[in-house]
């Protein structure tokens, strides 16, 4: 790379630049800068669960919310040392000699020797009136995080996913009382047997809106003008995850189009990393704070190892020339 953008006389440099403020990136920071790394967070402040009042299953942080938890996050990855810098990031590209280039909206450039992605995923809902105002509080995708606060209440599940079926039975363990609603994914007859054998009622046709009273979710109308009372609807929405900063730097995806990455994190390129959502649609928040840790062990290990060649060979070097300078004298 050439040209005025990639001069490096006044960019910071970070061991590494983790993208992405929410629980995966805040505990990856948190690892590597309790291991004495030079750590930077690039948050743009908006993490997925944003819209929930509170986060649910993750053990001590049970019914905290949200807002709660990174705000927490944040002073502990400050008492180690580490930076938050607000912004986006625009791009990633690979650096003239080694590592990576970090560039932000608004011109900066950080340089990193590597880069944790962990934007997340973008919820891409459907176009139902009322859905996108109620998504967090009476509206809901995962029964594990909000299945508990309305057991035993009317349920309604919207067809708007393969998945959504799926969705129907699962829930069927928090009420009894769980509607099935075809909206634009309509059962085959394996499906709806399915649903009779677990007792979820399917009420056939497409959804015009969800009602609410007092600002709290009350019914499911339908085209045709029935309505059908409930305390939460659940819905399954296209997930699209947010990985455009490596694009154009080759990582591998499978065939949905995610990254993939092992155990630990890492893409299939050198010294990129990628935790939660980013890669994982199913990841809670306590499972991409895992994710992140992990990320962050395999990381410093693969630093020390670059430093230990490096020492290694400056190391050979002075030997050598120790050497060469006893046999000329």
């Amino acid at each position: 790379m050439t040209g005025a953008n990639n001069d490096t006389r006044n960019r910071t440099s970070y061991d590494v630049i983790v993208i992405g403020g929410g629980a995966g990136g805040l505990n990856a920071a948190l690892v590597l800068a309790r291991a004495r790394r030079s750590v930077a967070v690039v948050d743009s402040g908006e993490p997925r669960n944003a819209p929930s009042a509170h986060m649910h299953s993750f053990l001590s942080r049970d019914g905290v919310p949200p807002l709660t938890v990174l705000e927490a996050g944040r002073a502990e990855i400050a008492r180690y040392g580490a930076v938050r810098i607000e912004g986006r990031v625009d791009q990633v590209e690979a650096g003239v000699a080694g590592g990576y280039v970090v560039r932000l909206e608004g011109g900066a450039s950080l340089d990193a020797r590597h880069v944790v992605l962990a934007t997340g995923l973008r919820d891409e809902l459907p176009e139902i009136p009322g859905v996108r105002a109620m998504w967090g509080e009476d509206v809901h995708f995962c029964p594990y995080c909000h299945g508990y606060e309305v057991r035993d209440q009317p349920i309604v599940v919207l067809g708007v996913h393969p998945a959504s079926p799926g969705q129907a039975l699962l829930l069927r363990q928090w009420s009894r009382h769980v509607v099935y609603v075809p909206h634009s994914r309509p059962l085959d007859d394996e499906e709806r047997e399915r649903m009779d054998a677990r007792g979820v009622e399917v009420v056939e046709g497409p959804v015009s809106t969800l009602l609410s009273k007092d600002g709290r979710l009350h019914a499911v109308e339908l085209a045709d003008g029935r309505t059908v009372e409930c305390a939460g609807v659940f819905l399954f929405p296209r997930m699209t995850p947010n990985d455009g900063a490596f694009d154009g730097l080759g990582c591998e995806k499978d065939e949905q189009g995610w990254l993939v990455t092992d155990r630990a994190g890492r893409t299939s390129r050198p010294g990129l990393w990628a935790v939660g959502n980013v890669v994982d649609p199913r990841a809670q928040a306590v499972t991409a704070a895992g994710m992140g840790a992990a990320a962050a062990f395999a990381l410093n290990h693969d630093l020390v190892d670059e430093e230990i060649e490096r020492d290694l060979a400056a190391h050979r070097a002075a030997r050598e020339g120790s050497e060469v300078s006893v046999t000329a004298s």
